[in-house]
């Protein structure tokens, strides 16, 4: 609804193109709008005001409007981390906020001066939309805790609220984006496969059609420090490979590592600063039952095999086929939780389908705890995602291609980005040559004891800095293979080959690549293998992956163990024979024999 327009405007509008002025504001969800900061902002003031949900559950919602045009707008949906709140991705400034450099040209009034609505809202659980006690009024927040970024709710949520603002033609339903950082990034992948489909509460899909029976659809989204596969970032086994289009459920056969200190954090935000649900009161949103049946280890039984099922059909994307909306999808590489292999996972799977899928991906020292977030990522990563929705949203020319990666290294001292943007045309053309560590013998691993005094240093949650370094050689017991630096930029993720041959029970092997000089060692790149039970044989297996520029002279130093604690629960009771060991460390630079860089090895 608009607020009344003086007579010489409305003469103006006989003169001139119909675009709405500073003086026009509109009221999304009954909510009154101020101009303010170049933009007309309508928030939900107090309690009263915020928006039921399709079950009830109150929403507190805030629309930003340009101050220059008429709707239907084309809109953005900015979904905010775990824990989070509507508050995180606005600003009084385009260039955002200067304590969260994610937010550079990534925030309401951004999108909101360059034509666009923009929805932030808390998500259910959290902030006033039930998370805070005083805001938990009943009936309505009786059980409006979270969960867990699932498509039957945290995701039904969006497309309510989208729906409600289509049939109060205020929003266009075929020029819709959404983007999220972690939390919000998780459920902005869901929603682009979900694209024109609702999940509802108990299972089906059904098109996404507003009260009005107006049909909408998402027609870009772009992922931030997300996740394509939750049970993969939470519990990885180890089978995913760059190189391979990934299945469905392979995170879950067999249940991987439980990234013990990062599930722990996890949980601990949800305790303090979510409405979490109370234990067994609710399958769908039971974490802490997950945390506790993960945390258990091995042998797991049917109820983590239920665990995992869930995560992949409800909190993750891959299973909702393979024709999503257009995807961008930004990764870490020295993100602990959702490292590149999440970026991708998606990115993989979807060109496997279709070699022409429109996903690219950007990849860069970003992301969660140890993660540099430097001003000079964001404006290169936020200048393609606006281009990137202008184009699918608004038609305009621009925004990265199909199928290109555009990566930024992981520089020292923290928040340094070295080397600089590159862009590929695809993933397989990044790395361009490869270094071959072997170890030519054998040995034994095991659990070791509860000590792992190179984990507890560098365990990400407690330590912030990935350029750390430490005194002192490899774990005791460990197997290494080393070889000296020529100079060059590690490319990716590092691939390990062996024979193995497990006794007693589940077991897990776990790498760590570092950079050693001077009797000092920076950790790089880590990863996991899940044994299975006396398995035996061949194994691949990679690292998560980094961009990192080894100094001339410098050792690499790839270390396999039997635990890193507490980045990894620890298994007990096995032990696992590794032998003809090798590992291939992907490079930048091209093949140099007098540099022994290589040609990288032809995979299938």
């Amino acid at each position: 609804m608009r607020r009344g327009v003086p007579l010489l405007a409305v003469l103006a509008l006989l003169v001139v193109p119909s675009t709405a002025s500073a003086v026009d504001t509109y009221a999304p969800f009954g909510h009154p709008c101020t101009p303010q900061n170049g933009v007309d902002f309508c928030p939900t003031a107090n309690d009263s005001q915020r928006v039921p949900s399709f079950d009830g559950v109150p929403l507190d919602v805030d629309v930003t409007f340009p101050l220059t045009g008429s709707p239907p707008f084309p809109a953005i949906v900015l979904l905010h981390g775990f824990p989070g709140l509507k508050t995180s991705f606005e600003a009084t400034s385009p260039n955002g906020l200067s304590a969260a450099k994610q937010t550079y040209h990534y925030n309401n009034v951004y999108f909101a001066q360059h034509g666009y609505a923009v929805i932030n809202y808390t998500a259910r659980g959290f902030g006033r939309s039930c998370g805070e006690p005083s805001s938990r009024t009943s009936p309505a927040c009786d059980h409006g805790w979270f969960h867990f970024a699932d498509q039957r709710y945290e995701a039904h949520d969006t497309q309510f609220l989208l729906s409600t603002l289509v049939d109060e033609g205020l929003v266009s339903p075929n020029q819709i984006g959404v983007s999220g950082t972690s939390y919000g990034g998780g459920q902005s992948m869901q929603l682009a496969f979900l694209r024109n489909r609702i999940r509802t509460t108990t299972g089906s899909l059904i098109p996404w059609k507003s009260p009005g029976g107006k049909l909408l659809h998402i027609a870009a989204a772009w992922p931030r420090w997300s996740w394509a596969d939750f049970a993969d970032s939470a519990i990885p086994n180890g089978r995913f490979l760059d190189f391979k289009t990934p299945g469905v459920s392979d995170s879950v056969k067999p249940i991987g590592v439980t990234k013990q200190s990062v599930i722990d954090e996890l949980y601990l935000g949800g305790v303090v600063l979510g409405y979490l649900a109370p234990q067994g009161a609710d399958p769908t949103a039971d974490l802490k039952t997950w945390k506790d049946e993960l945390e258990a280890g091995e042998p797991y039984g049917s109820n983590v095999q239920a665990v995992g099922s869930q995560f992949i059909k409800f909190k993750s994307a891959l299973s909702l086929g393979t024709s999503p909306a257009p995807l961008l999808v930004m990764n870490g590489w020295t993100d602990p939780i959702f490292p590149a292999t999440e970026g991708l996972r998606v990115y993989n799977y979807l060109r496997g389908h279709n070699k022409n899928a429109a996903v690219s991906l950007q990849l860069g020292d970003v992301g969660h705890f140890r993660t540099g977030n430097a001003l000079t990522s964001y404006k290169v990563f936020n200048g393609q995602g606006s281009a990137f929705f202008d184009h699918y949203l608004r038609g305009l020319a621009g925004g990265p291609a199909a199928g290109a990666v555009t990566a930024l290294g992981q520089g020292c001292p923290k928040g340094k980005v070295s080397p600089g943007a590159v862009t590929v045309p695809s993933y397989s053309k990044f790395a361009r040559g490869d270094l071959h560590l072997a170890f030519g013998g054998s040995r034994k691993l095991g659990p070791g004891g509860a000590s792992d005094p190179l984990g507890k240093t560098y365990d990400p949650v407690h330590n912030s800095d990935p350029c750390w370094t430490v005194k002192g050689g490899a774990a005791k017991g460990s197997l290494v293979l080393k070889r000296t630096s020529p100079g060059f930029t590690l490319a990716g993720a590092t691939t390990v080959i062996a024979k193995v041959k497990t006794t007693g029970g589940f077991g897990q092997i776990d790498a760590r690549l570092w950079d050693v000089t001077k009797g000092k060692r920076r950790l790089i790149d880590t990863g996991t293998y899940r044994l299975k039970k006396k398995q035996k044989g061949k194994i691949t297996f990679q690292l998560f992956g980094n961009e990192y520029k080894f100094a001339k002279g410098h050792t690499i130093e790839l270390e396999l163990v039997g635990h890193d604690s507490p980045v990894f629960l620890r298994d007990t009771g096995f032990k696992v024979k590794l032998s003809t060991v090798s590992a291939d460390v992907p490079t930048r630079e091209k093949p140099n024999l007098k540099r022994g860089i290589v040609k990288p090895p032809k995979r299938h």
